[in-house]
């Protein structure tokens, strides 16, 4: 059974930056594309962004691609979701999820728990 566990999530003040940490389990990693959900109070989850097993493709919600990057350590079977410039609309409970890509489309399988990200303004 595939277990994620993200890590990272915070308080911070508008214009700061966090790193959020995915740590995978259960499956053989470089198997796995990894991505990130987000969902805002009020609003419904949505999609942030992926990466492919071998790292070599991203793909971006085109409301974040300036600030956020997707990244992963396949010896330390972790994913990364840096984000930079941090607003307010950016707060919400930040998904990470393990799955496939199927021609470009990303399509999780395996969810975290996730991890509070609140922005102060």
């Amino acid at each position: 059974q595939v277990q994620l566990v993200e890590s990272g999530g915070g308080l911070v003040q508008a214009g700061g930056s966090l790193r959020l940490s995915c740590a995978v389990s259960g499956r053989t990693f470089t198997a796995l594309a990894v991505g990130w959900f987000r969902q805002a109070p009020g609003k419904e989850r949505e999609f942030v962004a992926a990466i492919s097993g071998s790292g070599d493709m991203t793909t971006y919600a085109d409301s974040v691609k300036d600030r956020f990057t997707i990244s992963r350590d396949n010896s330390k079977n972790t994913a990364y979701l840096q984000i930079l410039s941090l607003k307010p609309e950016d707060t919400a409970v930040y998904y990470c999820n393990a799955g496939y890509f199927y021609n470009r489309n990303y399509r999780p399988s395996y969810w975290g728990q996730g991890t509070q990200v609140t922005v102060s303004s």
